[in-house]
């Protein structure tokens, strides 16, 4: 049959369009019609995808850019033009120059934080030994050797400002877990669109201010920001990219999106390794951002947003441009009929109002400690990579390439052995292998990058798989708000991350043997849960009660494949 335009064809014939002919829904057309990733979606995808990497580089540059170096203090007759951290002054020594330190491992040092004032002389009357006060630095010499320059050294986030170091990273998380309330909820009430280029705005414009920071507060100021708008730039690129794709291809395309942002973790590492100064490195990642800036003229607006806003005109606009470009036929039938997205019955419930579901209670309990343990050891694990040992670039990229693996797993067996099969063991193997690296000797650097390194792989495994498995276990009237709930405790995990980190100073080993073991307790936990794969989803509160029961299961059970459906309201949060 000859077609003179896309849009222009015979009547359809009532055999081809859905059972209601009054109503075209959106996934109908998506599987039926325009297809479930076509070269329309596969070119928007890889767009939205870009941002993401820039999204990861911002998320995991703190390592680099407020990079931890050896100090020590600044000595009398010593400045900056003639210092060097491993070059004393002629006739000194570290002996002589600083007293020595018991460390908290049965191990000793030379203080970083005093010295000997060599202006105060004092003489034993019973030994006739000289002896030296000692004072605290006020000015300090750095080891440049591997790093030219950080936020922590030009901050002096060293000794008494050490604590400042800690809170520079927890306001950063801090503005990512505002960022996504605060996004999330305009993205819903004003568009995926102008969101995305607000928050694509805010990133370019406080990245480029933290690099040029001149003090401590506006560069801490800068990187909360830049938080808020790493959230809402992911968010929304993820949130319009699920929404343009089918169900049966949700999976692969969420994975995708993990795989763009293990893309951004591993070139995070190669561009520190090339740019040493901190403020290079931190415009360097700054930057590509403004290229993003001309998705304006092309990046289009979420249908599904569209239709649930009553955009429906908007919304064929967008639909037609697609066809043509997947060499796809939708006729003017179909796109008459094509029905707003319908609210959810029961949304104005809150998840508060399962106070009122014991079982579902425990549950979901369950499911926010999966949350925050997951992300907590993915982001620890993540900044201890440079407290290894070995090189500090070769450490973070492997812990970032290991990701790969990791969600190349997840593809091949999430759908035959089950979310809760694949969920508990990531996370029990994980904590198993963090656990032994609490055992392993310093000085077998490679059997301890080793270990660390599987342990990190099923963790992100874990981290990927916990977004699928929780957002099928909430039931639908309140899916949204447990992802939320969810998504708050993850942020909650990576905050105090950073001071499991710290605790290395009390026993080196402590960090690892903290994340290995809370990544086993909930892995164990996760057990008590029920599988997913295979069954109808919960919609009611009611169905949430006795989801898991030999009598729902019996009654409900259908092809896994349909779990997809039920998750699409939950996709916009994600890990950052």
């Amino acid at each position: 049959m000859s077609v003179s335009h896309p849009y222009t064809i015979p009547k359809v014939e009532d055999s081809v369009l859905p059972e209601n002919t009054k109503k075209v829904r959106f996934d109908w057309l998506i599987s039926n019609r325009l297809g479930e990733f076509g070269a329309y979606q596969r070119k928007t995808y890889l767009l939205l995808g870009l941002p993401a990497i820039v999204c990861a580089l911002h998320a995991l540059s703190w390592p680099f850019v407020g990079a931890k170096v050896n100090y020590r203090c600044q000595l009398y007759g010593e400045n900056e033009s003639n210092t060097s951290y491993y070059d004393l002054p002629s006739g000194r020594s570290f002996n002589d120059s600083f007293p020595w330190e018991k460390g908290n491992n049965g191990k000793g040092r030379w203080s970083q934080c005093e010295k000997y004032n060599d202006t105060e002389v004092f003489i034993s009357d019973s030994t006739n030994e000289t002896t030296f006060s000692i004072v605290s630095c006020d000015e300090y010499v750095y080891d440049n050797s591997q790093y030219k320059t950080s936020a922590r050294i030009d901050f002096q986030l060293v000794c008494g400002n050490g604590v400042w170091y800690t809170v520079a990273e927890t306001l950063f998380k801090s503005g990512i877990l505002v960022g996504a309330i605060v996004f999330g909820s305009l993205s819903d009430r004003l568009g995926r669109r102008p969101v995305f280029f607000y928050a694509l705005c805010q990133q370019v414009t406080f990245g480029i201010i933290a690099a040029v920071a001149p003090n401590y507060t506006i560069f801490v100021i800068a990187r909360f920001l830049i938080g808020m708008a790493n959230s809402g730039v992911f968010l929304v690129a993820f949130v319009i990219a699920m929404e343009l794709v089918g169900k049966d291809k949700r999976m692969v395309a969420g994975m995708g999106m993990q795989y763009f942002f293990t893309i951004g973790y591993v070139v995070i590492g190669v561009l520190a390794y090339f740019l040493r100064e901190w403020r290079q490195l931190q415009l360097a990642l700054s930057l590509p951002g403004i290229l993003f800036l001309s998705y304006y003229w092309f990046m289009p607006e979420s249908i599904r947003w569209l239709l649930a806003n009553g955009k429906k005109e908007e919304a064929v606009k967008i639909l037609k441009k697609a066809a043509i470009t997947n060499k796809t036929i939708i006729s003017e039938t179909e796109f008459s009929q094509l029905s707003e997205e319908e609210k959810l019955k029961g949304s104005s419930l809150r998840i508060l109002d399962i106070s009122r579901y014991p079982r579902t209670v425990l549950r979901s309990l369950n499911i926010f400690l999966s949350w925050f343990v997951n992300s907590g050891v993915y982001y620890g694990l993540a900044l201890n990579s440079a407290n290894l040992g070995g090189n500090d670039y070769v450490n973070f990229i492997l812990s970032g390439a290991v990701e790969v693996p990791a969600y190349a797993l997840l593809l091949l067996t999430l759908n035959r052995f089950g979310r809760k099969r694949v969920l508990c063991s990531c996370m029990m193997l994980a904590g198993t292998f963090l656990v032994a690296c609490g055992f392993i000797p310093s000085e077998l650097t490679w059997l301890l990058v080793t270990l660390n390194m599987i342990g990190k792989m099923f963790n992100a495994a874990a981290y990927a798989a916990i977004y699928m498995f929780a957002a099928e276990l909430f039931p639908t009237v309140i899916r949204n708000g447990g992802m939320g709930v969810s998504s708050v405790m993850a942020r909650v995990g990576g905050i105090l991350s950073d001071y499991v980190i710290l605790l290395q100073e009390v026993w080196k080993p402590l960090p690892h043997l903290i994340f290995g073991g809370v990544s086993l307790t909930s892995g164990m936990l996760a057990l008590l849960l029920p599988e997913t794969l295979g069954k109808r989803l919960p919609e009611t509160m009611e169905d949430s009660e006795k989801f898991g029961t030999s009598a729902y299961d019996n009654a409900n059970t259908i092809n896994g494949n349909e779990n997809y459906i039920a998750t699409a309201k939950a996709e916009k949060e994600t890990r950052l």
